[in-house]
């Protein structure tokens, strides 16, 4: 199965496959064919008073090609520092609420039902400016990227001992944000000081 004809079976970047920055349009090259699965509806992530994520889909089921996770924010709460990915193409579909992105320096607003592609390269975040509950389904290309938060959301934690601001959890981040191309600009806390102070974030 080609990688276009994938994506546009689940409904994902119709139109858009074959754009050249993406990477899409390749013959996949997967010595076994990907095989269908089905996931069972589940009740709605909760966001535990902050940020939480589930994954639906893993890149190992994909050979590769595809994984995506569930997110839920609590009102007024800041995503990660600014930030951009080397390898990664990510796109976000927004199922409750407003989700606040920041691309290349400007804020735009997703609200549920609308989708939001950031290629690789660009500078983002997101973040709730709203008073109500945010949660999205955020989809990754041609990179395991749900490994990353699963360590990040559920193994590199203060719980186990990776104190924030510690030189262990200092040191384990900087080896996963290598593996993974993850790229934060020299004032990247500045730029996420600068939003919580705008929005009134926490």
């Amino acid at each position: 199965m080609q990688r276009r004809d994938f994506l546009s079976t689940a409904g994902l970047l119709a139109g858009l496959a074959a754009t050249p920055n993406l990477g899409f349009g390749q013959k996949n090259t997967l010595s076994e064919p990907i095989e269908p699965v089905l996931l069972p509806a589940r009740e709605p992530l909760d966001h535990k008073g902050g940020m939480d994520i589930r994954v639906w889909v893993r890149s190992a089921m994909t050979g590769g090609v595809y994984s995506s996770v569930e997110c839920a924010v609590a009102p007024k709460v800041m995503g990660p520092p600014p930030h951009l990915h080397k390898e990664l193409d990510e796109l976000m579909l927004v199922l409750e609420g407003t989700a606040s992105v920041l691309v290349d320096g400007e804020v735009v607003e997703i609200t549920a039902g609308g989708w939001h592609l950031r290629p690789r390269n660009l500078v983002h975040t997101f973040f709730n400016a709203s008073d109500k509950p945010l949660r999205f389904i955020d989809m990754y290309f041609n990179q395991p990227f749900e490994e990353f938060l699963e360590k990040v959301f559920f193994e590199y934690t203060p719980e186990k001992g990776y104190p924030f601001g510690s030189k262990e959890r200092d040191r384990v981040m900087n080896d996963l944000n290598d593996r993974f191309g993850l790229v934060y600009a020299p004032t990247a806390n500045e730029e996420r000081n600068a939003l919580m102070e705008k929005y009134g974030l926490k």
